[in-house]
């Protein structure tokens, strides 16, 4: 049988204080998974705790900044410690510091870009990956987007690091097979976000995107969900080094 189910499953949502992440752990927690959730901030964290809680499901929160390799290793720990497990892990945060021509760019906005987008995806991947071996497989789904197809506007740098991430997704897909652990990507289109308000709060530049989307519109983060449940379940099991394309047809 097909099945959505998630009981009893451990899951890691990065960047879930807000947008697609919140909506991400919600999801989860919905069909059955106990969602940790992690962010920069825990006062934030533990508002989306407490909307899980609420409506009967199970969550908590570990504050976590990304751009930190230690906080990531703690971060890991932690959870081997408290659960002994982790089924699956959804990464999702990201960040776009720099919103300009990559000729103006300075350093920093590279590293910074770099470290959030690859490194910590690769150093979660990494330590979820042995975990998920000793209890027989599990799932793993990047959050990438669809400028890392069609490099966007004024975001060349964010773009680079999420065409790296597919790459990323694909060759620890090919790794991680034998160890029933399956790895895969979703690509979001413009999605009405926080994270996206640099394009969404300019008029000018929602339109020319807008008319490049046969839908119409910007997506809501809870349209995101549905792909992440799908292929963190047992639904897609085999299902493996994919990218699922939520953008309203822009990339058709």
């Amino acid at each position: 049988m097909v099945t959505f189910s998630l009981n009893d499953k451990i899951a890691l949502i990065t960047g879930a204080s807000r947008g697609i992440g919140e909506s991400v752990a919600i999801t989860l927690a919905e069909n059955g998974a106990h969602c940790i959730l992690a962010s920069r901030k825990l006062d934030d964290l533990e508002v989306v705790v407490k909307k899980i809680t609420d409506a009967g499901g199970s969550a908590e929160a570990m504050a976590c900044n990304m751009g930190y390799p230690e906080q990531i290793t703690d971060l890991m720990k932690a959870i081997e410690t408290k659960h002994g497990r982790l089924d699956i892990l959804v990464n999702n945060a990201a960040a776009n510091p720099y919103f300009g021509e990559m000729i103006n760019a300075e350093e920093w906005a590279w590293d910074k870009t770099m470290g959030v987008n690859l490194k910590a995806p690769f150093m979660l991947t990494q330590a979820a990956a042995k975990m998920m071996k000793s209890t027989g497989g599990g799932s793993v789904v990047n959050v990438s987007s669809i400028n890392g197809v069609r490099p966007a506007f004024l975001q060349g740098i964010y773009s680079i690091t999420k065409a790296a991430l597919i790459s990323m997704t694909q060759a620890w897909a090919k790794e991680l097979a034998p160890h029933k652990i399956r790895v895969n990507a979703l690509l979001p289109g413009l999605t009405d976000t926080k994270f996206a308000s640099a394009l969404t709060a300019n008029e000018e530049i929602k339109n020319m995107v807008l008319a490049q989307i046969p839908l119409q519109r910007m997506a809501q983060p809870e349209e995101m969900a549905g792909a992440v449940l799908y292929l963190v379940s047992d639904a897609s099991s085999y299902t493996t080094g994919s990218c699922i394309t939520v953008d309203g047809g822009m990339l058709a």
